[in-house]
Formats: C-alpha cells, structure tokens, sequence
C-alpha cells in the first residue's frame, strides 16, 4: 500500500492502518528543507567564542586581529550586547518560591560557568570567516576551581555563583504524610536501600541546532526561522528577553532533524541571532558544529539518587522513600529546574504502595546545563523504582517477575487514586508482563541459565524485567499552576473543509520526525469517511498556526491530536445542520457515510460533504445564525495525564573474561490506548528502546575534574547503530483512557522509560553469581570486567560510578 492509497478494513476505517507517511517522500528525496538548507540572500554568519575553562573570570577580550581578518564585519562581547536583552535568559518553571536562578545572560559578561560557555559573538560574510575569526580573538581568563561532582556541588565547597552563595537552587518535597512513611519503615519485615547514578546524556540529535533571522525592511517584523520543538514558545520568550513587540515576531520551524527535547528550549544563539539582526538591519545565521553541539546544547539526565522500600513479609511494598540529588548544570535554562520533578509522581512506578516520600534537591556545577531528554524525568523514576524491586525481590527470596505480580496496582481499581496525588486514568499491567515474558520464552531461559551456571561456562545469561507507568500529555493547565509552572498544558487545532471538498488542518503541534501529518490526516480522514490523502496538515509557522503550545512530553496525541477530532466533530456537527437545512429533514436523522450525509432509511436523500462545504463557502442558503464556511477552530485543555504503560524483557549474555555485555533478545509490550497509525507507535518505539538500552550500555557524558568535556565529538561518544541490537519483540495491549474522546495516550518516549532498567537488571542478573548487586551506567566492558575482578578479590562490587 502507497502513502496516498485509502486503506480498507472491515469497518472502512483509517484510525488504526499501517499507512506509509506522508512525510517521507520529501525527507528521503531531499526535497525538505533544514535549517542549514534556507537560502537566505545578504545574511551574516555568526561564530560563537566559547569559554575553553568551565570557571574563570573575564578580565579582558582582545578583538583587534580577529577584525582584521578577511570578511569579518564585527565582533561582539557581553558588554558591547549588555543592552541588547530587556531580561535574562527564561526559566519558566520556578519550582519553589525561594528557589535561587542566577542571571543568566546570552553572552557572559564577566564570568564563564562551563566549558561552551559564550563570552563573544563574530560576525563575517560567511561561516568560514567567521569561525576562522574565533580562533583569533583573545580572551584574558582568570582560571578558578570548577566543581563538577554532584554531592561536591552540594557541599559548597566550591560556588558557582558567588552572587547566590550556595550551590542549591531548590529543594522540592512531595510527602502526603509522613508519620505513615516512618511508620511503614519500623515495621517492615524486609527494607532496601540502594543508591543509583543517572549519568549526564547528550541528546546528539541527527540535525544540530541552527537559527536565521531576517528582519523585515518596513515596521520592525522580524522572521525568526529556528530548528526547533517551540516554535509559539519560541515567539514568546523572544518578544519578552529582546523586547520585540510580540505580533511583529514571526517564529518558523522548517524541517528539524530530531529533537527528543533537546530543541524544547530558548538557546543564547537564537536571541543574539535576533538581537544582531534587528541592530545591524541584516539577516543573520548560525549553524552549530557536532562538537558544539556537545557542550552548547542541553544535556540530559545527571541524579543521585537514594531508594529506600519497606515491605511486608510477603514482598509487598508498604512505602517509597526517595532522595534525589539533581544536576541542574551551570545555569537554569526553561525548564531545567523541573525536569527531575516530573518524575517526583512516579517513584513507586505501577505499585500500589500506600506511603511515600520524594524530595529533590537541585545543584550547580560547571558542566554545560541540563534540561529535557527523551523522557524527562520519568525514565529517571522508572530506573530506580525498577532497579529497586529487583533488589527487593533478592531480599525476599523471590522471583523478579513474582515480586511485580505481589505489587501491581490491581485493574479493578482504575481509575486510581495514587499515594503521590495523581489519578492514573486506566491500566493493566500484569497482561503485559505475561505477554513479555512469553515472547522471549521465559521459563526456558531461566532453565537455560541454570545449565550454565551449573556447567561453569564464561558466558552468563541474564533476563531483566521492567514494568513501567508514564504520565504524559502534558498537561492539565490547572495541574501546571500548581507546580508552579509558567505556561499551560492546552493545544489548538483547526479543521476546514474547503469548498472543492478538501480538508486543510491547523494544528499546533509541532513534528520534528513523530509523523503528525499521517495521523493527523489519518483521524480528520476517519472521522469525515474520506481518504486520508484529501488531508492537508499545517504546523510549525506561527504565521499559519498562530496557537499552540508545541510538541514535547508525549503530548502531541492526547492533546493535540484530540483537539484535531475535537474540532473535526465540530464540523461535522456544522455540516449536518446545512445539510438537513438543505434537504429538509432533522439533523438527527442524518448519518455521515464514506463523506455523504444520508438521510437514514432514504440513502438517495443526500449531499456529500463536498457539496455541503460549498454551500458553506457559498452561503446563498445556509440556516439563519450560520456563519459562512465549513470550518471549526478547537483550544483544548485535557483534563487529566495520560499514563501509558508497559512491560519490557531484556535478555543479555556478559563474557566474565572480557566484560563485553551482548544484548541476545529483546521483548516490549506497551499500551498506549487505541494506535492511530500502528507502524508510527513501532517505529518511536524502536527508536525509544535504542536510547533507553543506549543510556545502559554505551553513553555518557564524561567530565575531567576541570569540567572538561573528554568525549565531545562521535568518535567518542557512543552512538549504538543497528549492528549492536538484536531485532526487538513488539506487542501490545489496549487499555484506552477514559479521559479523552480518542482513548489515546502517548508513546513517544516508552520506549525510552522501560529499556534502561530492564537491560541493567539483566547485567545484575548475569552477574549474581558474583554477589554483584548493581553495576554503573553505561555498563562498558570496562566497567563490568573490572567488577567482576572486585567481586573475586573480595572487595565492592557494586560497580559504582562518579556521578
């Protein structure tokens, strides 16, 4: 079947069919067009000076060679730009009400804070030039200590920011009550208490980031094309850091390269790029580097985190007890601070635990700023919730897989009313654990690894099992308020039919590689009974789109794809009653079939939806009130999350004598409500797992005790490709929501959440008979050979990592 054939089932139904997208064409043909790609006539390119020190004053910057050099128009420091910004940097989400948020200022003025920080901005002819111009200005630094270590940071052995004197941003508690916790502890017959590193990612998007701005030549408009998740946020921030008027801003997000969160943010680059722009009377560019991209973009995750779990005699947990310590990075960009409490929620995961306890704490260290990646905190959740069940279920005695069965919130209690104040709409969790363990044949397995231990072969088995719960689309706007967030959780979407019958959606979403305009096209189609190649999809221009709150945490389906379904039943609520006008009958006795309006019983009764939108567009004999044209614009604020969920196997072998760890098979069973488009929810997925087993396996960011990056480019860092996983096990279950018309739920980042925990507790497992308890992320054949030799010489290990 071709992207632009109607697909036919038994119900003749769109939602739900594996359609080719609609993108891809012109992705794979290289007719979209990047960031990188814009042909922009006239414009300057801009260069970054970056710190090389991730603490040092500036006593002093030499620009004098570097305009000297061919090309070079100007160069520009942080006080040359001082009165260029009418605030700091944003953060939109203030945790607490005393929470401490340095200045935070595009171009540093008189301090850098991590190695990338920018202390000077070239401006050339072109992007040669002007990175050739870099390397020629000379700055004076003033070297000081960095602190890099999370638990150093929170000593305050070394500060940050003097100005704020201390290193702690927040500290953040969610404890409903905590004499039950405390009490729930003295009691216990079993306890856990584990402690688990979150090491700092890098999101290595396939596109770096990039930015143009084109003033206008008349009425200061300025164009802003960025490659971005934000485009509406984006506007936002812009008007109110540079002190545009917000309706002379235009925001656009051409084709971008992956994000997973990485571009939810307002970066340095793009508000200078608009400060230069409007001070000079030109367009101005920059486009990052793949080395840039290492220190300059946000990095994600970066805990300390401490779990403790009281339980009964039979392994039922009776409280969660969990400390965070969290890096927020040198500076809080948008919403870094918040980050690891959108886990805060979830640290009992899918358990029906009636005592709990969360608290964070957020530091400053000289290493680039942390802020969203793929999951956002709820991978961070699920990780020490999961690992920490596997810990009691050594403690109890009994099987990983029994201590989940034990502990599941059980089906006939949704929707559930959890200990830490959310209501998970709907779930059943232990159909997905069954179906898991039967696609990588459990039991055999188990028998498998007995043999082999018994044998004493070189080679270990290990199966690792996770269970995990989301909450997503975000978000409830009310829900937002509370926890002190700027913005809200709403989304737009408008839907028209044009008068030849056509349909052109406006949605406020914005894809960056989630596929919105097949499914999209795929519900207004379902919904109309046309085909979904009659659906044009509009997004990511806030002059063509102008609300929006955009794409990030799993919500562009269950908020803005039901605001899409949303304002399609409105026109067809509209069309009914133009139609029963026209044909003189009651608008209840029309049905909508394959794009006609029926009269039912007398089917040669009828006006297709073609004839109708016409007539709407017309408006020579529409009922008296009606507006003309057939259209429908819908603002949608969701009542409550969406909690997706699943379970993943992951089942690995570890040679003991070289310590590399073979991903051998890998089973995921997620449920995500009704699928749209089934092929789109397998590909996030695989893309998810690849990241979340990526985390276990293979990536970090490395720091130096200076606050070097030592892995900046590809060469170091490591990316898996397809060669270093097995073919991955799909299934899945439907649980839909009963919070939304649609039934849906997201899925962009589950994969992502479950893989983590399953692949380490798959390495512990094989490790056991060593005594090994936890091995550090990423679990390098380095790393675990060096545990093992710990294990046999008597001494740790744990396989503990720096943090």
């Amino acid at each position: 079947m071709t992207a632009t054939e109607t697909p036919t089932t038994a119900e003749g139904r769109a939602f739900g069919q594996r359609l080719l997208r609609k993108e891809d064409p012109r992705l794979l043909t290289g007719e979209a067009r990047f960031i990188d790609d814009l042909q922009i006539p006239g414009a300057l390119w801009m260069g970054m000076v970056r710190s090389p020190y991730a603490h040092a004053r500036i006593r002093g910057i030499d620009v004098s060679a570097a305009l000297e050099m061919p090309g070079v128009r100007h160069v520009f420091t942080g006080a040359d730009l001082a009165d260029a910004w009418a605030d700091p940097m944003p953060c939109a989400w203030p945790v607490t009400e005393d929470m401490k948020a340095p200045a935070h200022w595009p171009v540093a003025k008189d301090k850098a804070c991590y190695v990338g920080d920018i202390v000077a901005v070239v401006v050339a002819e072109d992007r040669y030039q002007a990175a050739d111009a870099v390397d020629a200005v000379v700055v004076d630094y003033e070297p000081l200590e960095a602190v890099v270590d999370i638990e150093d940071a929170a000593s305050d052995r070394v500060v940050v920011h003097e100005e704020l004197g201390t290193n702690r941003s927040y500290t953040w508690t969610l404890s409903p009550e905590p004499e039950a916790v405390e009490r729930a502890f003295a009691e216990a017959a079993h306890t856990v208490s584990e402690t688990y590193v979150q090491q700092r990612l890098i999101p290595v998007a396939m596109e770096p980031r990039g930015v143009a701005v084109v003033p206008g030549v008349y009425g200061g408009d300025l164009t802003v094309y960025s490659s971005t998740q934000i485009p509406h946020i984006l506007k936002v921030m812009v008007a109110a850091t540079c002190g545009v008027p917000e309706h002379k801003v235009r925001v656009v997000a051409p084709a971008v390269g992956g994000g997973f969160g990485s571009k939810l943010n307002v970066y340095a680059e793009e508000l200078i790029a608009v400060a230069l722009a409007r001070r000079l009377g030109v367009p101005t560019r920059w486009t990052e580097t793949r080395a840039e991209n290492a220190v300059a973009t946000i990095q994600g995750r970066g805990q300390v985190q401490r779990m403790e779990l009281a339980a009964d005699a039979e392994g039922r947990v009776t409280a969660v007890r969990a400390r965070i310590t969290a890096d927020m990075g040198a500076y809080l960009q948008l919403v870094t601070p918040g980050i690891p409490l959108l886990g805060a929620f979830l640290y009992h995961g899918v358990y029906d635990v009636p005592a709990y306890h969360f608290e964070c704490t957020g530091v400053f260290t000289n290493r680039t700023p942390t802020d969203a990646y793929r999951g956002a905190g709820r991978p961070e959740a699920t990780y020490a919730i999961e690992r920490a069940m596997d810990a009691l279920a050594r403690e109890v005695g009994v099987d990983p897989a029994e201590i989940r069965r034990r502990n599941y919130i059980p089906p006939d209690r949704f929707p559930y009313e959890s200990v830490a104040g959310l209501t998970y709409d709907s779930g059943d969790y232990e159909p997905t654990l069954d179906r898991a363990l039967e696609l990588v044949g459990y039991e055999e397995l188990r028998a498998e690894q007995a043999r082999r231990r018994a044998a004493g072969e070189k080679k270990h088995l290990g199966i690792g099992v996770s269970t995990y719960v989301e909450m997503c689309g975000l978000a409830p706007s009310r829900v937002l308020a509370s926890l002190n967030y700027a913005a809200g959780g709403w989304e737009a979407a408008s839907v028209r039919v044009l008068p030849t019958g056509k349909v052109q959606v406006v949605s406020g979403t914005t894809p960056h590689g989630q596929g919105h305009e097949t499914s999209w096209s795929q519900i207004v189609a379902d919904r109309l009974g046309i085909d979904p190649a009659d659906v044009e999809v509009l997004h990511s221009d806030t002059a063509v789109s102008p609300l929006g709150m955009d794409t990030y945490g799993s919500r562009s389906l269950p908020v803005g794809g039901v605001a899409v379904a949303m304002a399609t039943d409105q026109v067809i609520a509209k069309a009914k009653a133009i139609a029963a006008h026209q044909l003189e009958c009651a608008e209840d006795d029309l049905e909508l079939v394959d794009g006609e309006l029926r009269v039912r019983g007398t089917p040669a009764r009828s006006m297709t939806l073609q004839a109708v939108a016409f007539e709407a567009f017309s408006a020579h004999d529409l009922p008296d009130g009606m507006e003309p044209n057939l259209s429908a614009q819908v603002s949608y604020d969701p009542p409550n999350f969406v909690f997706p969920f699943g379970t993943h196997v992951a089942v690995v072998e570890v040679d003991e004598e070289t310590g590399r760890v073979e991903l051998r098979d890998y089973a995921a069973v997620d449920d995500c409500g009704p699928q749209v488009n089934p092929m789109i929810v397998e590909g996030q997925l695989h893309g998810g797992i690849v990241q979340g087993a990526a985390q276990a396996l293979w990536e970090e960011a490395v720091y130096d005790a200076d606050g070097n990056l030592r892995n900046p480019t590809l060469v170091d860092y490591g990316v898996p490709s397809a060669a270093e996983l097995p073919s991955l096990k799909l299934d899945h279950t439907v649980t839909p929501s009963p919070t939304n018309p649609l039934g849906v739920k997201g899925i962009g980042e589950a994969g992502t959440i479950g893989a983590t925990p399953a692949v380490i507790n798959a390495i512990v497992d094989a490790l056991s008979p060593f005594g090994i308890t936890d091995i550090a992320m990423p679990a390098t054949p380095e790393r675990v050979w060096a545990a093992i030799q710990q294990a046999r010489s008597g001494s740790a290990g744990d396989g503990e990592g720096a943090p």
